[in-house]
């Protein structure tokens, strides 16, 4: 099998980064993007408010009493999708291999280029310089030869960040990867792999698959993998959709309904994004929850008509999501999505539906 060429592009500091760029009293400042009320939380954090210790998904009380004269900016999702656009373009410009895992970051396959550029090295330089001159914004960039490598590349080095992974260089590489890391472990998981002895790359390497699968589940063949540096997994661009969906996997876990319908509410704005820049009109609206113990559920609301109004896709997000039982596990993972375009003459009535 030929060697596969994938760049990770990731945005620095996203939303607060464009607020600095727009806003000349902003820069150098610290930054939160999200509200500053008593229910608030942060959406975004610029570097310097992160050197007080502010982080997305903060509560705005504990982010004021940890930087009292923290800045705070209402989200401006339409520019975010503008600049969410303009990068696209660039991507498009040298492969149509583009799989956009959100609004600031995306995989690049460029085995095969538009501009026969042999070097992804230099592609990936070349795309970070363009970003920056056509955007003014910063984009942190991982090279290697899967998906998994070239995202943990691309965090290797941030803000600004460029990081090459190599085939040669993988096994030696991993072996010293801190757990937290890797795909899909978040803090719970790595504690239970901390309890078995499991602390780096090298630790997970020396367990047997049916060992890590009894341990984890299903997610366990992936950690026996990428301890090897495997990951088959395709560079999947935009196709003709039988649904629209985003999902975001936590850093840590969450059992919070006011965090998580923060998530959720960036969710909806991307969904919506996508469901007009493709065209695509659903009628039925769906919520999903991996549990931190890996197990998934997923609920839906069908409609009579097209969800075609972020308001509408919003409320209905936040109503399926009170139902979810939060009581005894937290939630690592959350989705949403639309799908059902094409479906048979709908009821007169609203379902709900588990399954």
């Amino acid at each position: 099998m030929a060697i596969r060429k994938i760049i990770h592009i990731d945005m620095d500091a996203f939303y607060a980064s464009v607020e600095q760029r727009d806003n000349e009293a902003y820069r150098g400042k610290p930054l939160a993007v999200g509200y500053p009320e008593l229910r608030g939380v942060v959406s975004a954090a610029s570097y310097e408010a992160r050197a007080y210790g502010v982080h997305s998904a903060m509560p705005s009380v504990t982010a004021k009493k940890r930087c009292p004269h923290l800045i705070f900016v209402t989200p401006r999702f339409d520019v975010y999708h503008a600049v969410s656009s303009q990068l696209r373009a660039i991507f498009l410009e040298y492969t149509d291999l583009v799989e956009p895992l959100s609004l600031d970051e995306a995989y690049l396959d460029v085995t095969v280029n538009h501009k026969n550029i042999p070097s992804a090295t230099i592609i990936a330089r070349e795309i970070q310089r363009r970003i920056y001159e056509e955007t003014g914004l910063r984009a942190s960039a991982g090279v290697s030869y899967n998906k998994f490598l070239a995202k943990i590349a691309s965090d290797y080095k941030k803000p600004n960040g460029f990081f090459v992974i190599l085939p040669q260089e993988a096994e030696k590489f991993i072996e010293t990867l801190k757990v937290e890391r890797f795909f899909g472990v978040g803090k719970v998981t790595a504690q239970r792999m901390n309890a078995c002895g499991i602390f780096t790359g090298l630790d997970l390497r020396k367990r047997t698959e049916a060992e890590l699968v009894r341990i984890f589940g299903k997610a366990g063949r992936t950690f026996y993998e990428n301890a090897r540096g495997i990951d088959l997994r395709e560079v999947k661009p935009n196709r003709a959709a039988k649904s629209v969906s985003a999902e975001n996997t936590f850093l840590s876990d969450k059992d919070s309904l006011v965090l998580l319908n923060v998530e959720l509410y960036h969710l909806a704005n991307e969904v919506m994004q996508r469901i007009k820049e493709e065209s695509f009109y659903g009628k039925t609206i769906t919520v999903k929850v991996k549990y931190a113990d890996f197990r998934t559920i997923t609920r839906s609301k069908t409609f009579p008509h097209k969800v075609d109004k972020f308001q509408l896709l919003w409320n209905t997000a936040k109503e399926i999501l009170r139902q979810v039982d939060l009581s005894q596990q937290k939630v690592r993972l959350l989705g949403l999505g639309v799908s059902n375009a094409d479906s048979e003459p709908q009821k007169k009535y609203e379902q709900l539906e588990l399954f």
